[in-house]
């Protein structure tokens, strides 16, 4: 695993040792900030169940101006921030060991407005619906925040008909997909 383009280009990052946590392939990486590329410049991205912060550390590098990394592995933990020294990438990052609600919230202490939230969390376990609900309170959370979710194939987003949420778009993969989300407005 490395860092794809920006600032921090060929870098390669290290990832947790075992199965606890799933890094994002290079070629997904890629493909999701293509997408995503001209909402970077200058945003305040947060990385919730962030493993090795490959995520939020390629935000980073392709211009993003503050990252939040949100994890409770404490070998996570330990990676993420060797993987900041690495890149050079410490001042403008800050990582909780925390639950990641929690971690929002504290967040939302810090900043008024949050521009961009990646989450992968532990597939089939419902944990990205736990957050999103939740975020329909948070005022820092906004029409103008995007939400992207990395989730199985098979997980339904159909609670968020009755939320203020809505899909935008779904980019699929092999055996999972990139759940582009923001809130309605209402």
């Amino acid at each position: 695993m490395r860092v794809i383009a920006g600032r921090a280009r060929r870098i390669p990052l290290f990832t947790p040792e075992g199965m606890s946590t799933r890094p994002t392939t290079d070629r997904i990486k890629e493909t999701l900030f293509n997408m995503i590329q001209g909402e970077l410049p200058s945003c305040i991205f947060v990385d919730l169940y962030a493993g090795s912060g490959g995520i939020g550390i390629e935000a980073i590098s392709r211009g993003a101006s503050r990252a939040y990394f949100c994890e409770m592995n404490p070998k996570a933990i330990s990676c993420i921030r060797e993987n900041l020294k690495k890149t050079r990438f410490v001042e403008e990052a800050r990582v909780l060991s925390k639950d990641c609600l929690e971690g929002i919230k504290e967040i939302c202490r810090i900043e008024s407005h949050i521009d961009i939230i990646f989450m992968d969390p532990p597939y089939d376990k419902e944990e990205e619906k736990r957050i999103l609900l939740a975020c329909q309170s948070i005022e820092a959370v906004d029409e103008n925040t995007l939400i992207i979710v990395e989730a199985s194939k098979d997980t339904s987003f159909d609670y968020l008909n009755d939320s203020a949420f809505e899909v935008e778009k779904v980019k699929s993969y092999g055996s999972n997909k990139h759940v582009f989300v923001r809130k309605t407005g209402k």
